[in-house]
């Protein structure tokens, strides 16, 4: 399986021509929708500094947390998700970027615990994509990076059938709660000194 995917993708990013390019169109490219093909997609542009891209892509995210919790096949592409743009040049890194792992992930990868590789319902694994789409909507500079390397370990993991990739996937996911959750309270510590000392010196 993984040659012709890897061969495809490679030849699909170089027959590139339109300046920006659809998130449906590179869907289209990469193959029939499936949880974990569909979280490979949404997941590799969050790895590559393409502004504004998260938030859109969160809500497709989100979906997909939502129908695997529900026991659901994978959702199509939101028409917000689909609709989304990205310029040429980033557009071809997605593609690559995806051929690279599934090429990667070829050689590690195998069926293993597959019984832990399934988006069942109201599974560990549906929290934590559902989880990593909240981080990936929030304005945190370099903040998609981990969360996009946990959903791309599941996602391949879906993929492969192999358990081992899933579990790597969530421990990722446990440290982008705790690193995102530290940035939170740092923030949230130093903007209310900020704003208790702009209240002080108002009243004096």
């Amino acid at each position: 399986m993984t040659p012709p995917i890897v061969q495809r993708l490679r030849d699909a990013a170089a027959a590139l021509q339109e300046e920006r390019v659809s998130m449906r169109t590179m869907a289209q490219v990469h193959g029939p929708d499936a949880h974990g093909t569909l979280l490979l997609l949404l997941a590799m542009p969050c790895l590559l500094p393409v502004p504004g891209v998260g938030t859109v892509l969160g809500v497709g995210m989100a979906a997909l947390a939502v129908a695997m919790w529900r026991g659901h096949g994978a959702p199509c592409l939101p028409p917000r998700v689909a609709e989304l743009e990205l310029p040429l040049r980033w557009a071809r890194r997605v593609l690559v970027g995806l051929a690279s792992a599934y090429a990667v992930a070829g050689r590690c990868a195998r069926t293993r615990w597959s019984h832990l590789a399934l988006a069942g319902r109201r599974s560990a694994t549906a929290l934590a994509v559902g989880s990593m789409a909240a981080i990936v909507v929030m304005p945190i500079p370099f903040g998609n990076l981990l969360p996009a390397v946990a959903l791309m370990f599941i996602g391949l993991g879906l993929v492969f059938r192999d358990g081992v990739a899933v579990i790597l996937g969530l421990l990722m996911s446990g440290v982008a709660l705790v690193v995102t959750t530290g940035l939170l309270l740092m923030a949230w510590a130093w903007g209310g000194e900020w704003i208790l000392g702009w209240v002080l010196s108002g009243r004096e």
